[in-house]
């Protein structure tokens, strides 16, 4: 753009100085015109410079703005990498503690080994508390709502630590209530399906208790004789043994 600005002034400048009438070329000689020339091209410089000196002073102040803008723009980027560095660390810190949240609940929900009449069980989180609601009853003597409460646990939690001892009791609330056929049909649950577990031995010993209540004496010395020879180190085997003896 300076350039053609150059010589638009250069050709403008000649045009006046050669657009004279040319009547008038006459006068003037080679001295006059080497002269107007060297006074022209003067001037010409002179413009050239004054352009070129307005040139530079635009484009420096132009560079000048756009460093201006750059630097504004740089410190918006490291603002804005600031912020999001901070985010991604808050983000990494919730994920971790989301994580070890649910491992925490995750280890709450697992079966817990405890030792129930003596052996080891697998008991689910909420087992326990369940347990323990559907046999309070049965302590106080409600024995109709103990009898649906252990009836529910034994159907919901049936690999249940605690499912062999809820079936035992659901046995005990039917003898209670003098319902010896649904207390023999409960107790002969633990013997069958739980059979090495400790109730299944006070099974067999309260199955013989019901049948000498229903005056069935050779089913209650059976369920005895059964006592003996699955389980006779049990501290049931020694009491069955000698309500055995008194049968006989």
């Amino acid at each position: 753009m300076r350039t053609f600005f150059k010589a638009t002034m250069t050709a403008a400048m000649l045009a006046a100085v050669f657009s004279a009438p040319t009547a008038h070329a006459g006068l003037f000689d080679d001295d006059e015109a080497r002269r107007a020339i060297l006074d022209i091209r003067a001037k010409i410089d002179a413009v050239n410079a004054r352009v070129d000196a307005k040139a530079d002073k635009t484009s420096s102040l132009s560079l000048s703005d756009q460093n201006e803008r750059l630097n504004q723009e740089l410190a918006k980027l490291r603002g804005q990498i600031e912020v999001l560095t901070n985010e991604l660390a808050n983000t990494q810190q919730r994920q971790k503690d989301f994580y070890v949240d649910l491992d925490t609940r995750l280890r709450k929900l697992e079966p817990q080994k405890v030792s129930v009449d003596g052996q080891e069980v697998n008991i689910g989180a909420n087992d326990q508390k369940a347990y323990d609601a559907a046999l309070a009853p049965l302590k106080s003597g409600d024995y109709k709502t103990a009898i649906t409460g252990l009836s529910n646990f034994v159907r919901s939690s049936p690999d249940s630590g605690l499912a062999p001892s809820a079936q035992y009791f659901l046995g005990s609330a039917y003898y209670a209530l003098r319902d010896y056929k649904n207390a023999i049909a409960a107790l002969q649950v633990v013997v069958t399906k739980y059979p090495d577990n400790p109730k299944a031995a006070d099974a067999l010993l309260s199955i013989s208790s019901n049948y000498t209540e229903l005056k069935n004496k050779p089913q209650a010395k059976r369920a005895l004789e059964q006592l003996l020879s699955q389980y006779p180190n049990t501290q049931a085997a020694q009491t069955g043994k000698e309500r055995l003896a008194a049968l006989k």
